[in-house]
């Protein structure tokens, strides 16, 4: 019972990020957004719910099977990662879609890829399945990275 409500509070926790983030960016998904010269490859505005839906509850299963190791300094750190990134991921929202700061918004992505990268790494120090459960968000990153870059260019 007690891992089943960890369980649940990690994947709240990440669900309620990009949560918050959709709804306090949403006005600029709805108006500013589709205004913008976008790339070939930009797929269409309703793949990006359901796709980032997926990818917090992944965040939050893997955040979930790192914190119910025993404590250790690798495990420290990998917490310390997520949350660095986490705050990334909330910021790059807030930088594009309200500010509408392209150029800034493409380094905080940068950074935000670099500490997914290091939470795939650290995270395999802890668990093997926490780090697996991670890729396809690196993957989605790096495709949202070359949007970002793309649009920024267009534009």
């Amino acid at each position: 019972m007690k891992n089943a409500l960890i369980l649940t509070g990690c994947i709240l926790l990440t669900l309620l990020v990009g949560g918050l983030s959709g709804y306090l960016t949403i006005q600029g998904v709805a108006t500013w957004y589709p205004a913008l010269h976008k790339p070939f490859f930009n797929p269409p505005n309703t793949i990006f719910g359901p796709v980032w839906t997926f990818l917090y509850f992944l965040m939050g299963v893997s955040f979930f099977l790192v914190i119910k190791q025993p404590p250790s300094p690798a495990r420290t750190r990998a917490i310390q990662i997520f949350i660095l990134q986490l705050v990334a991921n909330f910021l790059w929202s807030i930088l594009f879609f309200n500010r509408h700061l392209i150029g800034i918004a493409l380094a905080d992505i940068l950074i935000m890829l670099a500490l997914i990268y290091t939470m795939v790494v650290t995270f395999g120090r802890v668990s093997r399945l926490a780090s697996l459960l991670q890729l396809p968000y690196l993957v989605w990153v790096s495709f949202a990275t070359m949007l970002n870059a793309a649009i920024l260019y267009l534009n």
